[in-house]
């Protein structure tokens, strides 16, 4: 049975285009087996507060010596078990002034844990965390090719993080060019909604 983690991190609300894009990828997998597991947590309507002087030490291994560090570390524990049980992680993840919602990065903050999620080696940092994941991308310019490539810091930090934590098979579904009009955005996500369906029966074809 895969167990599938679904983070959303739009602040958008109902009018998000991510958003609507992991809702319709949740029944693609559900139609592919009806006995995935799915887990969903929508840091956008509900966000993951961004760490503090009075609690960023826990996060970092320190004892919780006040209320908020002990709430901190609790919810950490929480992030990182959903993280840690997952066979597939999914992340609806807008780009926001060229990089991701700061939702999203104080989330990465909470699990991004030294000798939880990755340990420092002789050989340098090793990752704990043994799933693939499924990154849906979405964005109101064109930053996969041409000029503004150069001005994307989101797909390149997300790399990054999910890699540091040992998430390394990642794909990445990019809705593109959703403020070029009506017909763009359209075309952009229809072909979203193609590809994630092609990524559903793969992964729990392989699953199976």
């Amino acid at each position: 049975m895969t167990k599938v983690l679904i983070i959303d991190s739009a602040a958008t609300g109902e009018a998000s285009v991510s958003r609507k894009l992991t809702a319709e990828f949740a029944e693609q997998l559900r139609k592919a087996d009806a006995g995935v597991r799915i887990t969903h947590r929508d840091i956008g309507a509900a966000p993951i507060p961004h760490l503090t002087a009075e609690t960023v030490g826990v996060i970092r291994g320190a004892e919780a010596e006040s209320d908020a560090a002990r709430s901190a570390a609790a919810l950490s524990d929480q992030l990182v078990a959903e993280v840690k049980n997952a066979d597939l992680i999914v992340i609806g993840a807008p780009m926001y002034n060229f990089g991701i919602s700061s939702t999203l990065k104080a989330w990465f903050d909470h699990i991004l844990r030294a000798g939880i999620t990755f340990r420092y080696t002789a050989e340098g940092p090793e990752g704990l965390v043994h799933a693939k994941a499924v990154v849906v991308e979405t964005r109101a310019g064109f930053y996969s090719d041409g000029p503004a490539a150069a001005m994307d810091g989101q797909e390149p930090h997300l790399r990054t993080m999910l890699g540091f934590m040992g998430v390394k098979d990642v794909t990445f579904v990019r809705a593109e060019k959703l403020a070029f009009g009506p017909d763009a955005a359209a075309a952009a996500v229809s072909e979203a909604i193609e590809q994630l369906g092609g990524i559903a029966e793969s992964e729990l074809a392989l699953a199976a």
